[in-house]
C-alpha cells in the first residue's frame, strides 16, 4: 500500500455461524482503515533551474527570491532543509527554510554591483530533515537545482576610491597649499562627472578648501598644532547629472610639529644647598619639557651658561638622558655672604631648527645637620649670632619697641604741656583763659583751687575772703551814688568794679569774671551800649513801645510801670 497513492480504504466484514437446518445466521460491518505516513519519498525540484533577477542597489540582507521542492511526505517527514552548494557565486548569498510553505529564502550576504559582476549561478540542495532507516536503500533522500541570478544595473551615487583619506601637513603651512585629494567615481555604464564639496559641520572645516572638480584638499588659514593636533571632516561627491546621488567619505588631516618653541625647566624647583657641603655634592636633578610635540628621540641638552661657567660656585652634570645634575664645587657656603644664589642653565633640543633657552635656578643657603639634613632656611637666621635663639632675638625687639614707645609719649606730653601754658602778664588778663586739671568738689570744696587768678591784678589783697564760694554773711546793701551827667565811662566801671571786689557776696562761683572796658587807645573808642548815665532810673525805654508787638515784652520791662511776668503772655 502507498499512502501517497490512496490513504484510506472500506473493507466489509461477514460473519456467518454453521447450525440450522437453514444453513444458519449471518451478520456484516465496514471497518475503515486509515493508512500512517512514513519517509519513504525524497524531495524532489518541479524544476532544474531558477532564474532571478536582482536589482544591484538591493540591501544585505534582503530576501532576493524564492525556490521550493516538493515532499509528497506528510507532517515532519515532509520538512526540508534547503543548502548552498559551496561553488561561484555562492559565497554573496544565503537561503533558509519558510518552515509555513516549506520553501527555500535566498537572501542577500554582500552588497551587489553591475559593473563588477553581472551574474552569479550556483546550486541548492533539498534534503529531509527526518530520515527513516528503513528505507535507505531506496536512494539518497535530496535533490539540487541551479540557481541563476542576473544583477540588474541601478543609476548609483559615485564610489570613492578608499574608504578613508588620511593625509598629513605641517604647521604654519602657507595658505593655499595643497596637501591632497580624494577621488570619486560614477562606475554606471552612463558614467556622470563628479562635484566635491566639504560637508560643513563647524567652523573647524572652514581650515581646508576642495576644489570642486579635481578634488584637491588646500589650507585656507595658518595651522597650529599646539591649538589643534588633527582636523576630522567629511567631503561629498555626487554626480553632475543628478545631484541628489551623492556620497560621503572622510577625511583625517593630522598637523606636523615644527619646531618653534625651546625646551624649558619642567617644573619650578626649589633647590637649597647646606652650608657645610662638600664638592662634587648633587643637590638637584632637573628635567626638562617642550610645548613643541616632542618626536621620538627626542633629547634635551644642559649647560651653564658662559657667564655662569666661569664662577666657582655649582656646575652642572649633564647625564643625556634629559635630565642632568646640580652638583656643588665650594668647600661650604656662607649664608651670612650670600643667602641665594642665581644658576643660568641653558637647555637646548635636538630638532631642526635648533631651539633653546636660558633659565634661571635659585639655590637658597641653609643651615644643616652633619648628616646634611636640613634645619633653618629663613631670612632672618642668617643674622642671628651663634647660641642665640629666635625667642631672646623676639624679647630684645620688643624692649626696644616699648623703649621707643615711651619716648614718643614722652615727647607728646612736653609739646601738649606747652600748649597749656598760662599767660603771665599782669597787664591784661581779659583774654586769658584758664584751665585747670581737676574737675573739684563742687561749691563745699573750699581748698580745691585759688582763684586768685580771677580778681583784678589792682584790687589791694587787703581783703582775705574767700570768692570761690558763696559766703554765709549776710550781703551787705549797696550804696551807689548818683551818677553825674557827664561822669567818664572810666570813672563809672571802676566804681562798679569797686563795689564788687568788696562785696564777698557777688559771683563769681567757680566762674571767670570778664570786664567789658576795652582798655586805652581804642581807636573806635567804648563799643559798650551802656549809656553814660549813672542809675537805671535815668534810663528812658519809652521808644521801645514804639517798635511794634515783637518789642512789647521788652517795652513792660524797661517802662515807667513796673515788669509783672504773670501778664507776659
Amino acid at each position: 500500500m502507498d499512502r501517497e497513492v490512496k490513504e484510506q480504504y472500506q473493507v466489509l466484514i461477514q460473519a456467518k455461524d454453521m447450525g440450522g437446518q437453514l444453513g444458519g445466521l449471518a451478520g456484516t460491518t465496514t471497518v475503515n482503515i486509515t493508512l500512517t505516513d512514513v519517509n519513504d519519498n525524497p524531495p524532489r525540484f518541479p524544476k532544474s533551474i531558477f532564474h532571478l533577477k536582482v536589482p544591484e542597489s538591493s540591501h544585505v540582507g534582503s530576501a532576493i527570491g524564492r525556490i521550493r521542492a516538493v515532499d509528497p511526505d506528510f507532517g515532519k517527514n515532509a520538512e526540508i532543509e534547503y543548502n548552498i552548494v559551496p561553488g561561484d557565486g555562492g559565497n554573496l548569498f544565503d537561503i533558509t527554510t519558510d518552515e509555513n510553505t516549506q520553501e527555500g529564502v535566498i537572501k542577500l550576504k554582500k552588497p551587489l554591483d553591475f559593473e563588477t559582476k553581472k551574474a552569479y549561478t550556483f546550486k541548492v540542495e533539498a534534503s529531509n530533515l527526518h530520515l527513516d532507516h528503513r528505507f535507505h536503500s531506496v536512494g539518497p533522500f535530496k535533490d539540487t537545482a541551479t540557481v541563476k541570478i542576473n544583477v540588474l544595473d541601478m543609476d548609483e551615487p559615485p564610489v570613492f576610491s578608499k574608504p578613508v583619506y588620511t593625509m598629513e601637513v605641517y604647521e604654519d603651512t602657507p595658505v593655499g597649499t595643497i596637501i591632497g585629494a580624494v577621488t570619486a567615481q560614477d562606475l554606471d555604464a552612463g558614467s556622470s562627472s563628479v562635484r566635491y564639496f566639504i560637508d560643513w559641520k563647524n567652523d573647524v572645516d572652514s581650515y581646508f578648501t576642495i576644489d570642486a572638480t579635481e578634488g584637491t584638499i588646500a589650507t585656507n588659514e595658518l595651522l597650529d598644532r599646539e591649538n589643534t593636533a588633527q582636523y576630522n571632516f567629511s567631503i561629498i561627491a555626487s554626480k553632475v547629472s543628478n545631484p541628489l546621488l551623492a556620497s560621503k567619505v572622510n577625511v583625517i588631516i593630522n598637523v606636523l610639529d615644527v619646531n618653534e618653541f625651546p625646551p624649558e625647566i619642567s617644573v619650578p624647583y626649589e633647590t637649597s644647598v647646606c652650608e657645610n657641603a662638600k664638592p662634587g655634592q648633587v643637590i638637584q636633578i632637573i628635567t626638562a619639557a617642550d610645548k613643541d610635540l616632542s618626536p621620538a628621540g627626542q633629547r634635551f641638552s644642559f649647560k651653564l651658561s658662559s657667564e655662569a661657567s666661569n664662577k666657582p660656585n655649582f656646575t652642572v652634570h649633564d647625564y643625556r638622558n634629559n635630565t642632568a645634575g646640580i652638583e656643588t664645587r665650594r668647600n661650604g657656603y656662607s649664608r651670612r655672604q650670600q643667602e641665594l644664589y642665581f644658576l643660568p642653565i641653558v637647555i637646548e633640543d635636538s630638532s631642526y631648527p635648533v631651539q633653546s633657552s636660558t633659565n634661571t635656578l635659585t639655590i637658597r643657603v641653609c643651615r644643616c645637620d652633619s648628616d646634611g639634613t636640613i634645619q633653618s632656611c629663613n631670612v632672618e637666621a642668617i643674622f642671628l649670632p651663634v647660641g642665640l635663639s629666635t625667642g631672646a632675638l623676639i624679647a630684645i625687639l620688643l624692649c626696644i619697641v616699648i623703649l621707643l614707645v615711651i619716648v614718643v609719649l614722652y615727647v607728646a606730653l612736653r609739646r601738649q604741656k606747652k600748649k597749656d601754658t598760662l599767660m603771665t602778664s599782669k597787664e591784661d588778663i581779659r583774654d586769658n583763659v584758664i584751665h585747670y586739671d581737676d574737675e573739684g568738689g563742687g561749691e563745699e570744696d573750699t581748698q580745691a583751687f585759688d582763684i586768685g587768678a580771677l580778681r583784678n591784678p589792682k584790687v589791694i589783697e587787703d581783703n582775705k575772703i574767700r570768692r570761690d564760694i558763696k559766703p554765709d554773711t549776710l550781703r551787705f546793701p549797696r550804696h551807689r551814688p548818683p551818677a553825674e551827667d557827664n561822669t567818664d565811662i572810666r570813672d563809672f566801671i571802676n566804681q562798679r568794679l569797686k563795689e564788687n571786689d568788696a562785696d564777698p557776696s557777688a559771683p563769681p562761683y567757680d566762674s571767670l569774671a570778664t570786664y567789658a572796658y576795652e582798655g586805652n587807645g581804642s581807636v573806635a573808642e567804648s563799643l559798650s551800649s551802656i549809656d553814660s548815665l549813672t542809675t537805671e532810673a535815668d534810663q528812658d525805654y519809652d521808644y521801645l513801645s514804639d517798635w511794634g508787638p515783637r518789642f512789647k515784652i521788652l517795652a513792660d520791662m524797661f517802662g515807667e510801670e513796673s515788669y509783672n511776668p504773670d501778664k507776659v503772655t
